[in-house]
């Protein structure tokens, strides 16, 4: 089943209520996301992509997963 920007706005609001998401992509397979929360602050990238990663609950997992790409964006608000 192929998701929609909007599922994946909805998968990353729920561990980060507060923070702006801009989700883009419409062939249900790649998608481009910018992630900008305080939790962020303190953490490196890797950490910082991992949380958002998680948020996904294994949409990406394997050669199976609904998500093939995301090309992530990650920061704290400035």
């Amino acid at each position: 089943m192929a998701m929609q920007a909007r599922d994946i706005e909805d998968l990353i609001r729920a561990a980060f209520p507060a923070a702006s998401i801009i989700v883009e992509g419409d062939d249900g397979q790649h998608f481009s996301a910018e992630v900008v929360d305080e939790s962020f602050r303190g953490m490196n990238r890797v950490q910082q992509q991992r949380a958002v990663y998680a948020a996904l609950k294994g949409k990406m997992d394997g050669a199976h997963g609904e998500l093939h790409a995301l090309a992530l964006t990650t920061k704290a608000p400035e």
